[in-house]
């Protein structure tokens, strides 16, 4: 057992810490302050090889898998989530085409992403159906007009959908079945490219924090989506299941940085913040409360590590469910208590904008909600370990 990086990835960390630091921590406050897209940061991770980490080398990637965007989103965190989510829309919304899709899908649609021409979003949630995805009211119906038989027309509306102005193309599911069913096999995926007829964006969100990347609405009005351009087979929902699972380890990763970053902002402050005749450091009970998000830190990253080296083996299916969802819910939780923990160690200044504290502690937040909320992923393990897809014995 071997708990160090490769060399491979331990000069991907080395490289990525870099640019995080030269690059993205400087601009973190500006980004948060304006909302506006950091162009500039998709530029330096497009020069520097990072929008392939996910995709294999025959696409244009570098084959570096789910551990090296785990690894490098963890990196680009510990100073913004905005830049992190940048490097996550790199692989969430390829994952059902790279899952289920087929040749021409993924020549015609991947290497594009791995050399920053063209940038994805993922088109599940809707305004009654976030968790409830089964929910949706998203319809597809078969397409009858001449020369498109064999095709589908999709309305509805998707939300909260991440880089929905950059995007070029979309991953959206719909309801091809009976819209009323909550079966499984009454939803499909579908490709969708942004300038086709009756695609549009709609509001864009005003968020608590992660500014700089819009999330949105995307408005599809009778759009015609040919035949060619669903991935997978029709009904194939477990799609999107297989995608957010895959995914865990790398949300994980954003909770991880964020983390580690307000810790150790926090931690530099106390130890050199005077206080009653010494510095806040040298007091008992600070020095617990940094221990215990330290140990913290530690465990996420090995739930994390280990989670996405299962999901580079294809192992995101039901039974590996549990060990996912745990690095998920562990590491975004320990976001939320960390950077509460930073803006508390430093008092009324960790509260005031002269700091990076208050800005973790805003982006905190949309960890424990995005691609399943914690109480979700409490649900999967608790499933698992019912099942005994999760067991000791």
């Amino acid at each position: 057992m071997d708990f160090d990086l490769s060399p491979e990835l331990t000069a991907l960390q080395s490289s990525v810490r870099r640019l995080a630091r030269e690059r993205i921590k400087p601009r973190a406050r500006e980004i948060d302050t304006t909302s506006e897209y950091p162009q500039d940061l998709f530029e330096a991770f497009r020069d520097a090889d990072l929008l392939g980490l996910c995709l294999p080398t025959e696409l244009g990637g570098s084959g570096a898998g789910i551990l090296g965007l785990t690894v490098a989103i963890e990196e680009v965190a510990k100073y913004s989530n905005t830049a992190a989510l940048m490097l996550l829309l790199t692989r969430l919304p390829i994952g059902p085409v790279l899952i289920a899709g087929n040749d021409d899908q993924k020549q015609r649609y991947l290497p594009g992403i791995a050399t920053g021409v063209l940038r994805a979003g993922f088109g599940l949630s809707e305004p009654q159906a976030g968790s409830d995805v089964a929910g949706m009211r998203t319809r597809a119906v078969p397409d009858t007009t001449p020369g498109n038989e064999g095709g589908w027309v999709l309305s509805g509306t998707k939300c909260w959908m991440s880089g929905v102005r950059e995007a070029d193309w979309y991953t959206v599911f719909a309801k091809t079945g009976d819209p009323a069913s909550r079966a499984h096999d009454s939803i499909t995926a579908f490709i969708v490219e942004r300038g086709w007829d009756g695609v549009s964006v709609g509001r864009t969100d005003r968020k608590m924090g992660v500014h700089g990347v819009d999330t949105g609405e995307l408005l599809l009005d009778g759009v015609h989506v040919p035949a060619a351009n669903v991935i997978g087979e029709v009904g194939g929902f477990r799609l999107a299941m297989l995608g957010l699972n895959a995914m865990r380890p790398i949300v994980a990763a954003r909770g991880i940085g964020l983390a580690e970053g307000a810790l150790m902002y926090a931690t530099e402050y106390v130890s050199q913040r005077q206080a009653f005749g010494g510095v806040i450091a040298d007091f008992q009970g600070i020095q617990w409360e940094i221990a215990k998000v330290a140990v913290d830190i530690e465990a996420a990253r090995l739930l994390t590590y280990r989670s996405a080296w299962l999901a580079d083996q294809g192992k995101f299916t039901k039974e590996y469910v549990p060990y996912l969802s745990m690095a998920k819910y562990h590491a975004t939780e320990l976001a939320v208590r960390a950077s509460g923990l930073a803006v508390q160690l430093l008092g009324a200044a960790g509260y005031m904008e002269d700091h990076p504290t208050e800005l973790w502690y805003r982006d905190a937040r949309q960890l424990t909600i995005v691609e399943g909320t914690s109480q979700v992923q409490l649900g999967l393990i608790a499933r698992g370990v019912l099942a005994h897809d999760l067991w000791w014995d």
